[in-house]
């Protein structure tokens, strides 16, 4: 009950990123499956980003699913450097359970080799930074970006799957 009150006062307290801005830059206190990298080191390729939790309910029965699924499905055009998935943990509640250790452990075990930042938590705060950022309202949270590095899709919680895959498709 507690997260499902979490997350529907993040919704109703953020507007969330505005579809059609250019999107922000990752604040990340470390990268796992990868190097470090930014907005703009993507421009060119169609990014697909999933903020998540690791004991998010929505994260675990839908995005990290979908998450895989899209990584097969696109698997060629991730090959050609067209299109990357990655994720952010963002976590705005539960800060002393969902550790980076914990984070490295739910990873392995759920298969995640994409990249994937843990994001930065400024000391004295409660929702990290590239969450503020990106306005994100809760978790799960999928942003689609074009190769210009502008915000085409963002939405929180579940949603149409064929919709976005019809807007990858197009921006690829």
């Amino acid at each position: 009950m507690k997260i499902l009150i979490s997350i529907l006062l993040s919704i109703s307290l953020n507007a969330g990123a505005t579809v059609g801005q250019k999107a922000p830059d990752f604040d990340v206190a470390q990268w796992i499956n990868g190097d470090a990298v930014s907005i703009n080191e993507l421009k060119g390729k169609v990014v697909i980003i999933d903020f998540f939790q690791l004991w998010c309910p929505g994260c675990n029965t839908f995005s990290i699913p979908l998450m895989h699924e899209w990584e097969e499905k696109y698997k060629d055009q991730i090959k050609k450097g067209n299109l990357k998935i990655m994720s952010i943990h963002t976590v705005f509640e539960g800060h002393s359970i969902q550790t980076l250790t914990t984070l490295k452990v739910f990873l392995k075990i759920r298969g995640i080799n994409h990249l994937v930042g843990n994001d930065r938590l400024l000391p004295g705060q409660s929702t990290p930074e590239t969450m503020k950022r990106y306005q994100t309202r809760g978790t799960p949270e999928v942003a689609i970006i074009d190769k210009n590095g502008i915000i085409r899709m963002q939405e929180v919680g579940f949603f149409d799957v064929e919709q976005a895959e019809q807007l990858i498709t197009s921006l690829l």
